[in-house]
Order: C-alpha cells, then sequence, then structure tokens
C-alpha cells in the first residue's frame, strides 16, 4: 500500500497557467478547478493510487508571514485563479479525496505531517510535487517526490545528485541560496554550488565557521562568503525556519480515511455548476 499526498496549490496554479480558460454556466471562470479535477481523475486511474490525500493554501499567508515580512502573500494573484481557491477544495472534496485545508499551515506542511506521521504504516510516500522545500522529506526510497508533469522522481540518491547535499541539510541549503517562490532572499554571493560544497561538509549553518581561514573545504570566494554569512548569521537561521516543513500538524483524519472509495453523491451536482460534462473517474481499488 502506497500514500500519495498532492500539493493541491501547485496543481492548481499549474492548471490555471496550463489548462484553456472556460467559464461556468453562471459566468464564474472555472478553467483552473477544471484542468485540477481531470488531473486527479488521472492520478486516481493509475494502478497503484489507493491511498490519497491533497492539501491547499485555503489562504496564502501562514505564520511564516508572522517571523518575516518579506515572506510570500497572495499580493499579484490573478483574481481569475484566486477566486478557484474554493472552488478547488469543493471540487476534490466531491470527487472523494481526502482534503487538507491549511490556514496557518501552508499545504507543504501537511504533506510533511502525513509523511511523518503515517509513513511507517505503508509501503512508500508519495509526494506529488515538484516544490524543492519538499525534498527534506525524502527518506530513502521510502518518501519520495514525483514531479507528475515531468514524470520525474527524487529519491534520496537524487536529493544528492540535484542539490549537492542530502535532505537534512535542505532548509539550510534554502536559506543561504534562497527561495524566491516564497520570498526567501537569500545570503549575498551565496549561489548553488558554493553553499553545495560548504553544506556537503559542514551539513548545517550553526556548523560552518565565521572565518574562511577556519573552513576546512575550499571554495571560490569563500572569504567574501564567510564575511556575508559572519554578517547575517541571524537572518540565514530566520530564513531556514521558513524553509523547514512543519511536522506536526494536527489532522482529524486517520490513514484510512484516505483511501479513495469513489465519489460523493455531490459529484454530479458539483460538476453541472461549473459545466463539466464528463469526468473519467475509474472504480475504486479493492
Amino acid at each position: 500500500m502506497k500514500l500519495h499526498l498532492v500539493d493541491g496549490t501547485y496543481e492548481l496554479f499549474r492548471a490555471f497557467f496550463g489548462a484553456p480558460s472556460a467559464e461556468s454556466p453562471d459566468g464564474q471562470e472555472v478553467g483552473a478547478t477544471r484542468g485540477l479535477m481531470r488531473s486527479m481523475a488521472q492520478l486516481l486511474s493509475e494502478p497503484d493510487v489507493t491511498h490519497v490525500g491533497i492539501a491547499f493554501d485555503t489562504v496564502i499567508e501562514s505564520f511564516r508571514n508572522e517571523l518575516f515580512d518579506g515572506y510570500k502573500t497572495g499580493a499579484g494573484i490573478e483574481e481569475r485563479l484566486l477566486s478557484q481557491f474554493p472552488l478547488a477544495e469543493q471540487a476534490t472534496e466531491a470527487m472523494g479525496m481526502c482534503v487538507f485545508r491549511m490556514v496557518a499551515f501552508e499545504a507543504d506542511d501537511a504533506m510533511a505531517s502525513a509523511a511523518a506521521q503515517w509513513g511507517d504504516r505503508v509501503e512508500q510516500v508519495i509526494l506529488c510535487s515538484p516544490d524543492k522545500d519538499l525534498s527534506q522529506c525524502v527518506t530513502g526510497d521510502h518518501v519520495v517526490c514525483l514531479d507528475r508533469m515531468r514524470k520525474r522522481w527524487l529519491d534520496e540518491a537524487g536529493v544528492h545528485e540535484k542539490f549537492g547535499v542530502g535532505p537534512a541539510s535542505i532548509p539550510d541549503y534554502l536559506a543561504l541560496v534562497g527561495d524566491s517562490a516564497d520570498g526567501i532572499p537569500g545570503i549575498p554571493k551565496w549561489g548553488a554550488k558554493s553553499t553545495a560544497t560548504v553544506l556537503a561538509h559542514y551539513a548545517h549553518l550553526d556548523a560552518i565557521p565565521d572565518a574562511a581561514e577556519q573552513w576546512a573545504v575550499e571554495v571560490r570566494g569563500a572569504k567574501g562568503l564567510a564575511a556575508n554569512l559572519a554578517a547575517q548569521r541571524q537572518d540565514a537561521e530566520l530564513y531556514r525556519t521558513l524553509a523547514t516543513l512543519r511536522r506536526d500538524v494536527p489532522f482529524e483524519v486517520e490513514l484510512d480515511d484516505m483511501r479513495w472509495t469513489g465519489p460523493r453523491v455531490e459529484l454530479d451536482a458539483f460538476r453541472e455548476r461549473i459545466g463539466l460534462r464528463r469526468l473519467n473517474l475509474p472504480a475504486p481499488k479493492g
């Protein structure tokens, strides 16, 4: 038995920019919601998909915005997309999927928490998202990431190959390099190559000496890198906190509740509401 955990917010964004625009009978933009539903129907049709959870950022802001003013917000998101956030949650729930609505936390936190809570009870946890944040959750080939669009799998060896560091160092890596998608600026001059080289030896920010002369690795521009980190170490530690996924999100469901047993009775009414004529859902497995 495998557990598939889906980043619903990412899927909605992907559908918005990849699926054609469409309006419901009452004139609401629903193209992304329809695209999301088709994508989830495709996922549910896969032979090894039995237990599924899908997490959404019900609001973009989270507890991280209280820690750092520069963290990502909903500013700039098109209203045609933002208005479909509640629709996406309603759609996947009507499809019979287990939906995690995140307000104080983020969708990635829900996925990390679900992997931590139920990982030892399943054969494999598959985190369906290309978000690099989730790489910190990868464990061997037991907890892996899957970019469904590109059909790319990322196990622990893949994390090392892609980032040059192990999963445990990913928050430190993002703190130094930065993550523009989340509004994490990083530390000046710390690029991917230099960060990977340093963290491959020291693993975490705390272990990196302030003075370049004390470094046990050779890195081009080490003196400047060390000086910038020493001057902004407190910022770097905050950025690491922002990049660290929470694994203590409380859930009101159990693993058995995540078994997909087919759509809910309200699916037909929801499809009619958004003008979706057909949705090719498979029969429940087992």
